[in-house]
């Protein structure tokens, strides 16, 4: 029997979806409560929109979301020539099935860093021309990174992340809370404080230095960044509390 089972496990990303599937499969209690909506741009797309109908200009199309690689798929179906990168198997999935073609680059390593630094080494032959695709709260370090080795850099704002309050009757008695971006942790501090459950699990390094600087104790960090990593992580911290 898997450690999750009986557990109340607080997902935070908007849509469930499949990390709720994953927990509810081990036994776990599932509480949605989001703590982020995503919303179309202020411009309504269309700054986006405009770069992706001249994306044959670019070299590369890069997302560092499923909700951006949701928005541009369809536009790389048009342009196979133009390479693919995502930032983690979630985004790549989600790319892939728009794009209707392989992304070709997705890091070891499922962060922004790790994407960058992939690209630079993949382009450091000659300058290339990238298209990022992210959301207004997006940190700067990748586009910093490209910008700073010469590459020509054009970067849309695909999505909003709207910041919401959960509902405080149902996040009462959890066992664990799970953060699959910053802007969840940021999110929680502002809408419920520093008190949250003895577990908490952030889906990569980035999420979990956010959280501690807001003043949560992250108790663990999944492995592999993506969601299987992180129903594995919630597994390993409550089978160590068992023993």
């Amino acid at each position: 029997m898997s450690s999750l089972a009986g557990r109340r496990v607080l997902v935070t990303r908007e849509r469930p979806g499949e990390l709720g599937v994953m927990l509810e499969a081990l036994g776990a209690e599932v509480v949605h409560a989001p703590l982020i909506s995503i919303e179309e741009p202020h411009d309504q797309g269309a700054q986006l929109a405009a770069q992706l109908r001249r994306l044959e200009e670019f070299d590369w199309l890069v997302v560092t979301s499923v909700p951006g690689a949701e928005r541009v798929g369809a536009a790389a179906a048009l342009y196979p020539d133009v390479r693919l990168a995502a930032v983690g198997l979630a985004t790549a999935r989600a790319l892939a099935g728009t794009a209707l073609r392989a992304v070709d680059l997705v890091p070891d390593v499922h962060t922004a860093s790790a994407l960058a630094n992939e690209l630079l080494r993949l382009s450091e032959s000659q300058p290339c021309r990238f298209l990022v695709a992210q959301a207004d709260l997006a940190a700067g370090d990748l586009v910093e990174s490209l910008r700073s080795a010469g590459h020509d850099v054009t970067v849309c704002i695909a999505y909003r992340t709207v910041l919401r309050a959960p509902d405080q009757r149902a996040i009462e008695g959890a066992d664990a809370l799970v953060l699959a971006s910053g802007s969840a942790a940021q999110s929680w501090v502002r809408a419920v404080g520093r008190e949250a459950p003895d577990v908490i699990v952030a889906i990569g390094p980035s999420t979990a230095e956010i959280a501690g600087e807001l003043g949560l104790k992250v108790s663990g960090v999944a492995a592999d960044h993506t969601l299987e990593g992180l129903v594995a992580e919630l597994e390993r911290q409550f089978a160590a509390r068992s023993n």
